[in-house]
């Protein structure tokens, strides 16, 4: 009898796995001892750290898209359809139109910005958390002539060095276009620090000093009054703004919120080593999905990928798991338009930011680049 590998969703994690499952088992595969569905509710894919580009011009949007379809190994049923529910008990994957059956499956939904966590967000912010919002802020920021910018930052988020690589490539922008004397930067985040990661605040810290850019901490946002363009916080201080641009808190897809497998956020709660869900033993959870404590970014989904590929590898050869995830996470932190530092670390060591450097800066372009073999499952 053929065995079923579903993947549920079609961005990094899920077209990443998808593609190296259908590369390391192409004989049983073709043998149709083993077959490889992604289910995907999106036609296009997008390379989402590009949008911090698009804010700035310095590419445009189309340079970050692709199709699905051509992204996929040809070893793969790709399906475009948007599940409601995972039936865990029955093991199929149920949507408004069919069902898909699996004996094991990869949770790979991703998470979601929730603009309608704190009132008047939709209305008055902007954000670079989607393609609509970076193209969006790149024009508010072109027409900019002066005022104060406001940055505020909800938890758990993607991407999280992503609010401080905008707010320092920001100030560079402003310097360039010869009116950095006019912008007042004010970038705030909700702890006592200006990044939940002690060693990267240390790092971000004297860039903020010696570029003027305030930073405001223990900053919780409550509200938003479009119509004054003020930020109230829940300690009842107001902060005008002219132009604001908001990180706001993440959630799970709703499908995990519908199936009942998920926290109250529709996070799912897998176990830090086996990426398996809690609870489950043929249900794998890899990137955004999971509810780890550990950074929400692609580059955790790629090594995350080089624990369950093996181990689903091994489940279909008939022999036991033996790889575990280290929580080992990678990232570039862009500190400016022409420079960059870049930090790895996992559950036992934490990040040591390098020297900041134009090499790492153009090495972060080369990885946007490559980015299409990797997810392609070819690195």
């Amino acid at each position: 009898m053929t065995k079923r590998i579903v993947v549920l969703g079609g961005g990094t994690a899920g077209t990443m796995v998808a593609n190296k499952l259908a590369r390391q088992l192409s004989a049983p595969i073709g043998n149709k001892e083993v077959e490889v569905t992604l289910v995907s509710n999106a036609e296009k894919h997008i390379y989402q750290p590009g949008y911090l580009y698009i804010a700035f011009n310095e590419k445009m949007p189309e340079h970050f898209v692709r199709k699905e379809k051509e992204l996929v190994h040809r070893n793969v049923n790709l399906v475009f359809d948007d599940v409601v529910r995972i039936d865990s008990e029955a093991n199929k994957l149920v949507s408004d139109k069919a069902s898909y059956p699996y004996d094991y499956l990869v949770v790979a939904t991703g998470s979601y910005p929730d603009f309608d966590s704190i009132p008047g967000l939709k209305e008055a912010a902007h954000d670079f958390y989607t393609l609509e919002g970076a193209i969006k802020l790149r024009d508010a920021l072109a027409s900019f002539e002066g005022g104060t910018i406001l940055l505020t930052v909800d938890v758990p988020h993607k991407c999280p060095a992503a609010p401080l690589e905008i707010t320092l490539m920001m100030e560079d922008y402003f310097a360039r276009r010869g009116i950095r004397d006019r912008v007042k930067i004010v970038y705030t985040y909700p702890i006592n620090r200006i990044h939940s990661l002690e060693p990267i605040a240390r790092w971000a810290e004297p860039a903020f000093e010696k570029r003027n850019i305030i930073a405001e901490t223990f900053f919780n946002l409550e509200k938003i009054d479009p119509e004054r363009k003020v930020a109230i916080t829940m300690d009842g201080e107001e902060h005008a703004f002219d132009l604001l641009i908001s990180v706001p808190a993440h959630k799970g897809a709703p499908v995990i919120l519908n199936s009942g497998i998920g926290d109250e956020t529709g996070f799912i709660p897998t176990d830090r080593y086996t990426l398996k869900m809690e609870g489950s033993d043929n249900i794998y959870v890899i990137g955004d999905a999971t509810n780890l404590p550990i950074s929400k970014a692609g580059s955790t989904a790629h090594y995350q990928s080089e624990t369950l590929v093996p181990n689903l590898i091994s489940r279909i050869n008939g022999i036991s798991e033996t790889a575990h995830y280290n929580g080992k996470v990678a990232c570039f932190l862009e500190n400016s338009l022409h420079d960059a530092s870049m930090i790895t670390f996992d559950y036992t060591h934490p990040p040591q930011p390098a020297t900041t450097s134009e090499l790492l800066h153009w090495f972060k372009g080369v990885y946007n680049e490559i980015y299409w073999l990797n997810v392609r499952g070819i690195m």
